[in-house]
Formats: C-alpha cells, sequence, structure tokens
C-alpha cells in the first residue's frame, strides 16, 4: 500500500509541474540577447533603375546577423525595406523624381540590435508612371471609353479616370485600371452617345501621380443582342459537341459563372474546330464577349487560360451562309488571342489573371462590314496547343438599327 501511495503521490507532483509549466504566458522577445551592435554594410554601389535604385553590399562577419535594413523618405512618407542576411543587395523604390536622395542603411543582428548607419546617395531613374502617362490614350467605344496605354517596365500601375458631370463636376468614373501589363486596354461602358468631359492620371503604389490628360469623347451606339433568340445553326464541317452535359445553347443561358453551364467541342478532331451560330437578327457587330470555362483541378480550384480554353481564334459573320458549310459569304469580324495579363507560365494564374478572366473577355470587332445574323467561332489554337475548344457564355453587342 505504502508504495502505491507513494507512486500516486511521485505521478501528481509530475503532473503539477507539467500544469504550472503550461501556464506561464508567452512572450514575444528576440531568440537571442545580443546587445553588441553588428558590423555595418560596406563597399556599396549603386544601380539606377525607374523609380528605384538597388544597392549592393557586403555583408559584416558577425555570426548573428539577420537583416539589413534601409530606411529613407519618400515623396509620401518614410519607407522602410529589410533584406535577408541570404542576399547581398536590396531595390530600394517609390521615388517620385530623379533629384538625388539619401538613404540609410543599418546591419541588424538576431537580437534586433542595429549597427552604427551607413548613407548612401541614389539618383534614381524616371519612374515609370511617366512612360504611361505619355503613351495614354482616350479613346470611343462602344457604349463607352477605351483607355489604352503602354508600360514598358510592366510596373504596377492604377490609371484614374474621372469624369465630369451634368453640373460640371468632376467625380470618379470606375472601375480604375489596376494593371502591370505592358500594354494597357480597358474599355468601360455605360454610357450614352453624347459627348463626355474626361480626366486621366497615373499613379503608383507609393502614391506618385502623373499630370491630368483632359480630352472629350463620345462614344459609340451599341445594345445587347437578344439572346433569347440565339440557336444551334449546324452546318456541314461543325465541330462535333458533346450534348449531354455540354451543349451549345448553354453558350448563351446567362450563366457566367456556374462552371457546369459550357459548351464543349470534341477533344479528338486536330483540325481547327468551329461552330455556328443564329442569332435570329440582323445586326452591324461591334463586338462579341466571351466568358471562359474554367478547368476544375483535383485540389478543388478552378484554372484559367488552361486546356480547351480559347486562346488564338477567329469570328466570322454572315447574313446567307451556304448550306454546303463553305466559306463563302463569310466575313471575318476579326482575328484574336485571349491574352493573359500577368504573362505567368501556363498552370499559373495571378489574381490580376483571375478577376479578369471572371469578368469576361471583351474582342472589338472591324464594323466597317455589312451586317450579319450568323456567326462563326474558330479555334485555331487553345491553351493546352491543341484545337478543341470550350466556352462558358457568349454576349454579343451592336446596331440593330
Amino acid at each position: 500500500m505504502k508504495t502505491n501511495n507513494r507512486l500516486h503521490l511521485f505521478i501528481l507532483a509530475i503532473t503539477s509541474i507539467f500544469i504550472v509549466a503550461g501556464c506561464t504566458e508567452d512572450t514575444i522577445a528576440p531568440l537571442e540577447n545580443n546587445m553588441t551592435p553588428p558590423g555595418k554594410v560596406t563597399n556599396i554601389t549603386v544601380e539606377s533603375l525607374p523609380g528605384a535604385a538597388k544597392l549592393t553590399y557586403s555583408l559584416p562577419s558577425d555570426q548573428d546577423l539577420l537583416y539589413v535594413k534601409a530606411v529613407y523618405p519618400i515623396q509620401n512618407g518614410k519607407r522602410e525595406i529589410k533584406s535577408s542576411y541570404y542576399t547581398n543587395s536590396m531595390i530600394v523604390d517609390g521615388f517620385a523624381d530623379t533629384n538625388e536622395h539619401e538613404v540609410i542603411l543599418y546591419a541588424v543582428n538576431r537580437s534586433e540590435v542595429a549597427s552604427e548607419p551607413v548613407t548612401v546617395k541614389i539618383q534614381p531613374k524616371e519612374n515609370p508612371i511617366w512612360d504611361v502617362f505619355r503613351s495614354l490614350q482616350i479613346l470611343p467605344d462602344f457604349a463607352g471609353v477605351k483607355v489604352i496605354a503602354e508600360n514598358p517596365y510592366s510596373a504596377n500601375v492604377v490609371i484614374e479616370v474621372i469624369k465630369q458631370d451634368e453640373r460640371g463636376k468632376w467625380e470618379p468614373f470606375y472601375p480604375y485600371v489596376y494593371s502591370s501589363a505592358k500594354s494597357i486596354s480597358q474599355t468601360t461602358r455605360g454610357l450614352d452617345t453624347i459627348p463626355y468631359q474626361f480626366g486621366v492620371t497615373v499613379r503608383d503604389n507609393f502614391i506618385n501621380y502623373t499630370d491630368t490628360l483632359y480630352t472629350t469623347v463620345t462614344p459609340y451606339y451599341e445594345m445587347l443582342l437578344d439572346k433569347s433568340l440565339f440557336k444551334t445553326y449546324k452546318l456541314p464541317g461543325d465541330a462535333l459537341i458533346q450534348t449531354v452535359t455540354a451543349g451549345m445553347p448553354l453558350m448563351w443561358d446567362g450563366e457566367t459563372y456556374h462552371f457546369a453551364s459550357r459548351m464543349l467541342t470534341d477533344m479528338v478532331d486536330q483540325k481547327p474546330q468551329f461552330v455556328t451560330i443564329d442569332m435570329g437578327q440582323l445586326a452591324k457587330l461591334s463586338r462579341i464577349k466571351i466568358w471562359n470555362y474554367s478547368e476544375f483541378m483535383s485540389d478543388g480550384n478552378h484554372q484559367f487560360y488552361y486546356r480547351g480554353q480559347l486562346r488564338f481564334f477567329e469570328i466570322w459573320g454572315s447574313d446567307n451562309p451556304n448550306q454546303d458549310g463553305s466559306w463563302d459569304n463569310w466575313i471575318k469580324l476579326g482575328t484574336f488571342e485571349n491574352i493573359k495579363p500577368s504573362g505567368l507560365p501556363y498552370g499559373q494564374n495571378s489574381n490580376e489573371d483571375w478577376e479578369t478572366a471572371i469578368a469576361g473577355f471583351d474582342y472589338n470587332f472591324d464594323t466597317n462590314v455589312q451586317k450579319v445574323r450568323y456567326l462563326r467561332i474558330k479555334c485555331l489554337e487553345n491553351w493546352m496547343g491543341t484545337t478543341w475548344f470550350e466556352i462558358l457564355e457568349i454576349s454579343v453587342y451592336g446596331d440593330k438599327r
């Protein structure tokens, strides 16, 4: 009995130790406690970049070095950048002008103790927002305006548009253009066919702004064609459609996000595939909007710019197609490429890629052609390099007057 009592007391004692240890407060503190400042960075060289500079340096030999920190003022406050001890360089950015600026560098150890400061002078090149600004164009589009610009450095920029209301007051005209693409093009619609006063400016992520470009734009007339009149128009040579779960009418059922509602062609045929649509109305077409079907992945996510989604394709129109399926009486309305904004490799999407695809892609037609009633969508190459294709939804715009 005494042995059992001693064992019981021993177990209680050990348990109490674990309970006390588990109840101690968590504290956040450096992993080490070395209050001796590390050495300074040395041998600093500077490479001027657009709106930035690259600093390359030699690290101090301290064994507990953690990172190098740069502190410097920019137009809208103070900026601080940290670079790991695994590298000997960093980019200091956010500069609005090409003036000379001072950057202070510190080496910091694992106890968050900083070295003596080292001051280096840098002189950035012109901020990339000015290249974008000089190339800006605000053009009329169907029921809206198009903003186009070149962005040679693929900088993250925001193009802000303002519009004058009927009282002469300037107001934001959303959505703004957020892009890092080399060639920027965005149309905002919902406008009447009357003159509008617009202003456009470019800024970066550091709230550095260009001047404002002002212009007057009169949008073109267009209307959304009634999709309830659309129907399949099967002609010889048209692609075989998987009609059980992915028939032609699903392209105009109004579902732009339901991933099971799409048109899918045969995957075996390797020739350029095409389908024919009777729109049920004669119109001078301005554009087509296409929502790509996003592939369902094994991890539960969806993927754009992938597999059978259209990449290179043509749109043709006719008012009286031959019943033999030939291309006589067909007019090419445009040759198009589905462009991934980020330019990331196949199978990788950025947030901008995803948001652009979810919104649908607009493809403008050559409007110097006659009215048409029938459309042909011809896939030259999908994103996986073959010719079968799938489309979630289409909308067609034009002028029936």
